[in-house]
């Protein structure tokens, strides 16, 4: 088991060694370790390869100059300068939150940025401001539409933080596919099949293959197929698609650049980089915040005594099992994936550094 600060000090360490400023390196190393420690290990530390391998392809800048391009009293659009994700993510949420503290609600569309880690992160900065937070993003296009072969869509996460009194925050933080790509690479990683209803290959036939997008497959929408509802997991998928390229200026559907090496830029783009949005709601700009609060614990307790179908102990809220085990990772530490460390080592070495074995 690793110790998250451990592990936090050494992925700050290697993005400073590829030229990132220590604020920016700590920002992508932040968001990696939260992941971790939410047990969202897709979006941990699998992704130091990923982002190793793109600063290497000359495809991320290390040294952007992330700017406001346009904005109003209550809206904003940053520019990320080919950034990593998570430089832009934590930029533009925090003006968000600035705007709303005048405005009631605060709007930012980002551009021309990269993948920035778990969409719940930036949501979740706003409820230390008794705010809302809102957050999506558009991906790799690697998902196809309903009854298409054609990798069109990212898995487009949406992620909404909704503050309460006494009980623990709601923090609904989900991808519109049924599975995130990154959980397509841990099993690939572990040598595991994954469930029907996932992917399917180039053909169209469904696939339990967590690798089949190396060979032209692709992932499903929320639902998998038409009867069970991919049409709505597609809506779903194309909205959030909307808000973070159309609004910003990013690139949109299959024109996104992939944040995998091995997956070629489209030599046609509409738009700069990979898109984001994010959002921020002061509860008092509704009703007074103990009040807002206070019914959030109502809403909160009413769900969590729904009774449970056989076989199940309880009924849970969104946000219960990540922050149980940010509880639990944090005093037990992170089990990491063999194959991830030694990615790990491997970057290490051809930096100068040093990765420890297990503790």
């Amino acid at each position: 088991m690793y110790d998250h600060k451990y592990l936090l000090e050494f992925t700050t360490e290697v993005f400073m060694q590829i030229g990132c400023s220590r604020e920016d390196a700590g920002a992508v190393a932040a968001v990696l370790i939260a992941a971790e420690l939410r047990d969202h290990s897709s979006h941990g530390m699998i992704r130091v390869r990923e982002y190793y391998d793109l600063w290497k392809s000359g495809r991320v800048n290390v040294t952007p100059d992330v700017k406001v391009v346009h904005q109003t009293p209550s809206t904003a659009v940053v520019d990320g300068d080919r950034c990593f994700g998570m430089v832009a993510g934590i930029r533009s949420m925090k003006l968000a939150i600035e705007k709303a503290t005048v405005t009631g609600t605060g709007w930012v569309a980002a551009r021309n940025s990269n993948h920035f880690g778990i969409a719940g992160y930036y949501a979740m900065k706003a409820l230390e401001h008794d705010m809302v937070g809102i957050c999506v993003t558009n991906a790799n296009p690697l998902v196809v539409p309903t009854w298409s072969v054609s990798r069109y869509l990212g898995t487009n996460p949406l992620a909404v933080a909704v503050p309460a009194l006494h009980e623990p925050p709601f923090v609904a933080d989900f991808a519109t596919t049924p599975i995130a790509r990154g959980k397509l690479a841990v099993s690939e990683k572990k040598g595991e099949k994954v469930p029907f209803g996932f992917v399917q290959d180039a053909d169209g036939n469904p696939s339990d293959d967590p690798g089949i997008l190396r060979r032209g497959g692709g992932m499903v929408t929320l639902g998998g197929d038409r009867v069970h509802g991919s049409h709505k997991g597609y809506c779903m998928s194309a909205v959030v698609d909307i808000f973070s390229a159309v609004f910003s200026g990013a690139n949109f559907g299959p024109f996104v650049p992939p944040s995998v090496a091995y997956l070629p830029v489209p030599e046609h783009q509409v738009g700069e980089g990979t898109g984001h949005f994010f959002g921020a709601m002061r509860i008092d700009a509704f009703r007074p915040a103990d009040e807002f609060k206070a019914s959030m614990d109502e809403w909160i307790r009413t769900f969590r005594g729904a009774k449970p179908r056989k076989g199940e102990t309880r009924v849970l809220i969104p946000g219960d099992p990540e922050r149980e085990a940010e509880e639990r990772n944090s005093k037990a530490g992170i089990k990491l994936v063999p194959a991830v460390v030694i990615d790990l080592k491997a970057i290490a070495a051809e930096l100068g550094l040093n990765f420890n074995e297990e503790e």
